[in-house]
């Protein structure tokens, strides 16, 4: 499969990858992955694609914690345990 290089294409990729905390070419690989199951041709059907996916991805941000505030919420200390520290 080749690459696509469409600005438009690449910007909602990127968008996508923001989401799901994942890599730029990790994101374009699971719209070209779609892309290739629909076996789609043009560049206006395969941003379609990418942005139907994207509308997914915001949908799931909303509706749950995202990978990152998950990381930061696990990373809150807690009240009074802030210099807690365990010895062997």
């Amino acid at each position: 499969m080749y690459s696509i290089n469409d600005r438009e294409y690449l910007k909602i990729c990127a968008e996508i990858a923001k989401l799901m905390s994942i890599s730029l070419s990790s994101a374009k690989k699971k719209v070209e992955i779609q892309i290739a199951k629909k076996g789609l041709k043009t560049i206006e059907e395969k941003r379609q694609v990418a942005y139907e996916l994207l509308k997914i991805c915001k949908k799931d941000e909303s509706t749950k914690l995202s990978s990152s505030k998950l990381l930061d919420k696990l990373l809150e200390n807690l009240d009074g345990q802030d210099n807690f520290l365990t010895e062997d």
